[in-house]
């Protein structure tokens, strides 16, 4: 056997029989990871906030409790005593939906721009469960996504084409700059990622028109999210040399998009992809991206943190490991001719 596996290592086929195999599986995991995490979202706890003293939301109460059935899922509810907390609950994005009672009727607020998929959800479920309950029911959307980006998804593409371009800048660099020293490459990175962020800019917004993108807010976070990525790819390529691009795909692209919360709400997650979802980079970028276009002046710095943190993490193992990265020239000394006799 020992001396079979032998001649199969030695064999010019070995390599490519390698890449084929792992090709197929990466395939399998790819689709099945998107598949798991998006064809069939169902809500777990979906947070609400119901509006009132206990004395005057009975009605709301029973239409809630209605729907949470029909939903076959948990609302947490938050409650408040008046209506201008709870719309401040959704301004920090505490809650996706807001419940009240208006004399004989019920008020379902929506907030699609939290969560376009549980809008959805809820806008699909709650005429149905009004009417068992026997409630007059009113629906409204008091924060609704941008005509241009009609389903929510915008910013979820946005942050795709930023991670994925993102570590295939740094492909490109390994293979066409292969000279560049550790410090160099690092600040090429930072330069495509500069310009990658103001591209994207300047083709959804001013171009199309899809999203009122705030320039310096959403550059820095664009810049900074295609510099992780390419960062990432780099620690990997000198951790793994050439296997570099499994790790990193399946970090970023595997797990980080599909439990990144732009193309399903992370209520409608599997529990697992939800939790984990906003401390990779693509989760991050999504988050920070979506408050500051649908939730200017309630940013928070966790997004920012995850991904200053990873960026981090690439860059110092990166320049620990940096003798191992492929590539690089001599400089100073041992780079000047050597005389001749």
């Amino acid at each position: 056997m020992s001396g079979w596996w032998r001649k199969a290592r030695a064999s010019v086929y070995f390599p490519a029989v390698v890449v084929s195999l792992i090709a197929a599986g990466a395939a399998a995991l790819f689709a099945g990871s998107y598949t798991y995490a998006m064809a069939d979202p169902a809500p777990r706890h979906v947070p609400v906030a119901v509006v009132g003293e206990p004395e005057s939301r009975s009605r709301v109460d029973a239409f809630v409790a209605e729907l949470e059935g029909r939903l076959d899922a948990s609302l947490r509810i938050h409650r408040y005593g008046t209506y201008p907390q709870a719309v401040d609950a959704v301004e920090r994005q505490e809650v996706f939906a807001v419940f009240r009672n208006r004399g004989e009727r019920v008020e379902l607020k929506l907030v699609s721009a939290a969560g376009s998929s549980v809008a959805e959800l809820l806008r699909q479920d709650a005429p149905a469960a009004a009417k068992s309950a026997h409630i007059d029911l009113k629906v409204t959307d008091i924060k609704p996504l941008f005509r241009g980006d009609p389903r929510g998804l915008a910013i979820f593409y946005i942050s795709i084409a930023t991670v994925i371009i993102g570590f295939l800048g740094t492909v490109q660099l390994s293979v066409n700059a292969p000279a560049l020293n550790p410090g160099e490459r690092i600040a090429f990175t930072a330069c495509y990622a500069l310009l990658g962020g103001l591209a994207i800019i300047a083709t959804v917004d001013w171009w199309l028109g899809a999203l009122p993108l705030p320039f310096w807010q959403s550059w820095g976070t664009l810049a900074l999210t295609m510099f992780t990525s390419g960062m990432v790819f780099s620690m990997f390529n000198a951790l793994v040399r050439r296997w570099a691009i499994l790790p990193t795909w399946v970090l970023m692209v595997m797990l980080g998009n599909p439990s990144s919360g732009g193309a399903v709400s992370w209520p409608l997650l599997p529990s697992v992809l939800g939790a984990i979802g906003r401390w990779l980079p693509p989760g991050a970028a999504v988050n920070a991206l979506h408050t500051a276009v649908y939730f200017r002046g309630h940013q928070q710095a966790q997004p920012y943190l995850v991904l200053g943190g990873w960026a981090l993490l690439s860059c110092a193992v990166f320049w620990v490991w940096r003798r191992r990265h492929p590539g690089g020239r001599p400089t100073g000394a041992a780079a000047e001719p050597v005389p001749a006799a």
